[in-house]
């Protein structure tokens, strides 16, 4: 997705050519969540790459550094509301050890609470929200303008 045009301009006036921080965004296009994420950065002129989730799910190099940087444990990073997750059977689903989990996710994007949007910082850090809260996406945008 490009920048719009206000976007632009707004940053010409304040003498950046370009955004400080990328941001990426895990989705689904048959989500509603997704959608309501992507409208919400739109409308606040927000550049973002889109990344479907489906076909590109986090490899297991991302998710090792994104957890983290989410503060969130591997289980709450789980669509526990989808059929790939109902699949699993309750006795699989709570046996499965974290590592078993990553492996999981990072083989079935459609496993992976949607939307994930990874925020780098520029210097290798980087902030990482899953799911869609217009106050953590408010927050999110009120440290990165």
């Amino acid at each position: 997705m490009q920048p719009r045009a206000g976007y632009q301009r707004r940053m010409a006036r304040r003498g950046r050519n370009a955004p400080v921080k990328t941001a990426l965004i895990l989705a689904y296009s048959g989500c509603s969540t997704c959608a309501k994420a992507l409208a919400w950065l739109r409308a606040h002129d927000v550049a973002v790459e889109v990344r479907p989730i489906a076909l590109e799910p986090p490899t297991r190099a991302e998710l090792r550094r994104w957890v983290p940087a989410s503060g969130l444990p591997v289980r709450k990073w789980l669509n526990a509301s989808g059929q790939s997750y109902r699949a699993l059977g309750k006795a699989d689903t709570e046996a499965a050890t974290d590592e078993i989990w990553l492996e999981r996710l990072s083989a079935d994007g459609k496993l992976v609470k949607r939307p994930v949007l990874v925020v780098d910082g520029g210097s290798g850090e980087g902030t990482v929200l899953v799911g869609f809260s217009p106050d953590a996406y408010a927050a999110l945008h009120s440290r990165l303008a």
